[in-house]
């Protein structure tokens, strides 16, 4: 059966997102000031073959862990469709 995983990938909250702080200061050139936070992320979608969610899961998981994000500066956050 075919799953499909997203996976969200974000910078640790701890850490100085210099992206976020570029968008945040164009937000204000442009007159928007409510907004008081930004943080850059990527989404990533994969097309999984598995037995169950519960594996499709775990491969997504595998898979961001060996590859997709550097658990050194990043978090992730996977959910399967």
């Amino acid at each position: 059966m075919t799953f499909t995983a997203h996976i969200n990938v974000m910078p640790l909250k701890e850490l100085l997102d210099p992206q976020g702080k570029a968008v945040m200061g164009g937000l204000k050139n442009l007159g928007i000031s409510q907004v008081h936070d930004v943080r850059i992320g990527k989404h990533i979608t994969l097309q999984i073959e598995a037995a169950s969610a519960e594996e499709a899961k775990t491969l997504a998981e595998t898979a961001c862990q060996k590859l997709l994000a550097n658990q050194v500066m990043e978090s992730f956050e996977v959910s399967i469709a």
